[in-house]
């Protein structure tokens, strides 16, 4: 039984998702330091490029190489910007299910790329690696997340109460941890049907088969 994934690349029209590099630190530093970003995940605060460093050189090449999941750096195929991540990780290689993360850039938001990389993501996933669930969670507030897992077509299946901890800013700018329900949705081969063409259509975008 495989209990790795490969080593891969995946392209859109607009985006490349491929291993984290050296070069990624400053941006994924940056990144990681916005404020929704700092809000919606566990991400160390402040993330230093220390954090950064050791992710990209060592913490995201094991989730691959550990049979836990896989991370991809998500970039514009024209200029190479760090755009934003996905992570797929809690994988389960016997009933071919693992749940997904994602996160974007706050100069990169509005323009659909969240959706596409998942999208292009989702469709490697079933189509090449033959699995049968995907799995995303968003927080109960975190709106931008639910349309993204809307917009992919996942299907809602309820919600884990009091499930995860999230960050809100104090009335003197720092942060203070608050408990929130998490919503549980999923996503299926055949829940992919026309979804990509139909973002196609909307958006400008092409659909996702280049992977290599």
């Amino acid at each position: 039984m495989t209990t790795t994934f490969p080593d891969v690349s995946i392209s859109t029209e607009r985006l490349v998702l491929r291993p984290f590099e050296s070069a990624d630190v400053p941006a994924y530093t940056e990144m990681m330091n916005d404020e929704m970003v700092t809000a919606w995940t566990s991400a160390p605060l402040p993330f230093t490029t220390a954090d950064a460093a050791r992710w990209v050189g060592r913490a995201a090449p094991a989730v691959r190489r550990e049979g836990r999941g896989i991370v991809f750096a998500v970039t514009e195929f024209l200029t190479q910007r760090l755009v934003g991540t996905v992570r797929l990780q809690d994988t389960d290689w016997r009933i071919l299910a693992v749940r997904g993360e994602y996160a974007t850039a706050p100069w990169a938001r509005g323009e659909g790329y969240a959706t596409e990389s998942m999208l292009a993501v989702a469709q490697w996933l079933f189509r090449d690696q033959k699995f049968e669930r995907l799995e995303l969670r968003t927080a109960a507030d975190n709106t931008a997340a639910q349309q993204v897992a809307q917009k992919m077509g996942c299907i809602s299946e309820g919600v884990l109460r009091n499930a995860w901890i999230a960050r809100t800013r104090t009335e003197d700018g720092g942060w203070t941890d608050i408990r929130t329900d998490l919503i549980v949705w999923s996503l299926l081969p055949e829940d992919l049907e026309g979804v990509g063409e139909q973002l196609a259509d909307a958006g400008g975008y092409a659909t996702y088969t280049d992977w290599r």
